[in-house]
């Protein structure tokens, strides 16, 4: 080869040169905007399925806490049938509890055939205690009422007794007792309320 031909060889033109690079740098940013768009779709795409997640959580509690409240109200029902009927037959036990009161009571004072008198007290005791056994095991409690102040919700009063023992609306006496089922009122314990205002009244006119 001659020194001729080798300076011969056609130049590039500059210009050329240029336009070429500048396509490349087109190139690589036309590359990070797609790179960019793709990101951010993908960050609305888990932003939207965090949310259906969410809501579905939500959906999730709201049906299980109205399932608990149907499950509690369903066993509460339950129990309120299921007190209603016991409170039903227990009722018919209490005449017989009143009987048995009423046979004690008539015995503190022995009179006439004093062994007979003891064998019938000894037969209404046992008779009284299995049956106040058996209430106790159903969960029947007695309502104490006297010397306690007069409640209208487990006493009924019969009648006031004028009297300076006691203070005003305190019971002195139980004519016949009430019964508790648990937290439920079988019947009111029938009671005297003491009333000592007119007394005192007149106590101090004196």
């Amino acid at each position: 080869m001659t020194l001729k031909s080798i300076n011969n060889v056609p130049d590039v033109p500059e210009p050329a040169l240029e336009q070429k690079v500048t396509g490349s740098d087109e190139s690589d940013s036309g590359v990070q905007v797609a790179q960019q768009d793709d990101t951010a779709q993908l960050k609305a795409d888990l932003e939207a399925a965090k949310a259906d997640v969410e809501q579905w959580r939500d959906r999730f509690l709201r049906k299980a806490a109205e399932f608990e409240n149907y499950r509690k109200r369903n066993d509460r029902e339950r129990a309120e049938a299921a007190a209603l009927v016991t409170s039903s037959v227990i009722v018919e036990f209490l005449p017989i509890l009143d009987a048995c009161e009423r046979a004690l009571r008539s015995f503190h004072e022995e009179t006439g055939q004093l062994a007979t008198l003891r064998k019938y007290r000894e037969g209404v005791e046992l008779l009284y205690k299995q049956v106040g056994d058996t209430m106790s095991r159903l969960g029947v409690t007695a309502i104490e009422a006297k010397g306690h102040r007069f409640d209208p919700h487990f006493h009924e009063a019969l009648t006031h007794q004028e009297t300076l023992e006691y203070e005003d609306n305190t019971v002195i006496e139980e004519l016949r007792r009430g019964y508790l089922l648990k937290d439920r009122l079988l019947r009111p314990t029938q009671v005297v309320v003491a009333s000592g205002i007119e007394l005192k009244n007149n106590e101090g006119a004196k």
